[in-house]
Order: structure tokens, then C-alpha cells, then sequence
């Protein structure tokens, strides 16, 4: 006669906290996107290392070795992400960071106890 065989364990660990929701990883997807390029990332540090985080397109573009188009282009992704803010003077549009931007990334980047 056979030795009964042993219940079968659970094959994962349960879960102890919430998960990120499907709409809030959506979210978060598009946002992290915009982020995950090498010369937008310059940007942002760019314009943060300026006095009052504020920088004009015309000071980027030679820093960056990128052509104007490309640098406004990289921050109008920015801005529709919502990590920057754009003024336009006379000619010339400036780039604010937007405060507390990138503590909304980490922040919900890390799910809520349920």
C-alpha cells in the first residue's frame, strides 16, 4: 500500500498589502516612461540645478549637445507629464520643475497598506 501523499503547499507567498491598481499602474506606466530617457533625465536635473529650478530652452540646448527642436520636444514631454511647467517670454519659453513632481513617482511607486 502506498504512504498517502502530503497536501500540497501554496506556491506563493500570500499577499499582506495592497497592490497598485490596474488604472493607478497605467498611470504610473505613462509617467515613468516619460522619465526613462537619458536626456530628459538630464533635463530635469538640469532645470533643478538652476537657481529657482528654472531654466530657459535656449540655456539647455548647448548643454545637452542636442538640437533646440529635439530639447523642446524632450521637454514638452515633461511638461505633459506633469514634471514641468512652461512659461513663455517674448520668444523664449522657461521650464519650472514642478514641486513635489518626483515624490509623487516615489511615492506611489510603492502601494498603500490596505
Amino acid at each position: 500500500m502506498l504512504a498517502p501523499l502530503p497536501l500540497a503547499q501554496a506556491c506563493c507567498t500570500p499577499l499582506t498589502r495592497a497592490t497598485l491598481p490596474a488604472e493607478d499602474a497605467v498611470g504610473l506606466a505613462r509617467t515613468l516612461k516619460a522619465l526613462a530617457d537619458p536626456a530628459r533625465l538630464r533635463l530635469l536635473s538640469l532645470v533643478a540645478a538652476t537657481e529657482d529650478s528654472e531654466a530657459c530652452v535656449c540655456d539647455l540646448t548647448d548643454v545637452l549637445g542636442l538640437s533646440q527642436a529635439t530639447v523642446s520636444h524632450h521637454l514638452k514631454v515633461l511638461v505633459d507629464a506633469g514634471f514641468l511647467s512652461r512659461t513663455k517670454r517674448g520668444t523664449w519659453a522657461y521650464y519650472r520643475l514642478v514641486p513635489g513632481s518626483l515624490d509623487t513617482v516615489a511615492s506611489s511607486s510603492r502601494p498603500s497598506e490596505a
